[in-house]
């Protein structure tokens, strides 16, 4: 097999487990859009051209309940924000690739594609192994999303099955072998509580909240174990250690 499909074949199958997890997740979109009013053709495009799960989400909530344009629009915009810090940490792989690599894996980029394309690993971007991973990614979302709009047209009620928790359970499988350090697993537990209670409060800030009171905690554990020269990952013996 010539090399690049096999980097693309590759790449498909490292992503499939994510793929099959998110399937609920675009399942629910598509529906949810038929209740919110799209038609389906409006819904498939919205994946089609958008294909940012939360977004879509929370746009279609935020259409359902009558918002404006602009504050869609600003609320997307956050929640896709941290888009910006994925290609900043991928900007020095992807930058010496031609023009159409780089705007075709930028269109694909997700938290799935980042997940399968380390940053500080030293290595090269293997672009071929990253568009068969994103690109597969890409299909499965669309065609769940095409299955949800289907389904949506024929089963009442489709949208309260608690398909959702498909959104927790593919960022959970992302999130947890990430945390390789106490900083990062401060990071997680602060943002994630602050999100709950941001929620049991309803606060409508209460994402925003949750992101940057994370950030804040993480960078705080780092600063303060730095100083009390205690910061290492998990499982890496103290000097003492290594002394003794």
């Amino acid at each position: 097999m010539h090399s690049s499909k096999r980097e693309i074949w590759l790449g498909t199958l490292a992503m499939t487990p994510l793929s099959i997890a998110v399937a609920p997740w675009g399942f629910l979109v598509g529906a949810y859009a038929l209740e919110v009013g799209l038609s389906p053709l409006e819904a498939q495009s919205l994946s089609l051209f958008v294909f940012a799960g939360t977004s879509q989400l929370v746009a279609l909530g935020l259409m359902q309940a009558q918002a404006g344009f602009v504050a869609i629009m600003l609320t997307t915009l956050l929640i896709t924000s941290r888009h910006l810090l994925y290609s900043m940490a991928l900007r020095d792989k992807i930058s010496p690739l031609p023009a159409r690599w780089r705007y075709g894996l930028g269109f694909l980029l997700t938290d799935e594609l980042f997940v399968h394309t380390p940053s500080n690993d030293g290595k090269p971007l293997n672009r071929w192994y990253a568009l068969g991973a994103g690109l597969s990614f890409y299909i499965a979302w669309n065609l769940a999303t095409l299955l949800g709009i289907i389904a949506g047209s024929s089963i009442p009620n489709l949208t309260e099955l608690g398909l959702e928790f498909a959104v927790v359970a593919t960022f959970t499988a992302m999130l947890v072998p990430m945390i390789r350090s106490l900083a990062i697993a401060c990071c997680c537990a602060t943002a994630s509580t602050v999100a709950v209670l941001s929620a049991m409060l309803g606060w409508q800030a209460g994402l925003l909240l949750a992101i940057l009171s994370g950030m804040f905690a993480g960078y705080l554990w780092e600063q303060v174990s730095e100083y009390l020269q205690l910061k290492r990952p998990w499982g890496t013996p103290s000097n003492q250690e290594e002394q003794a």
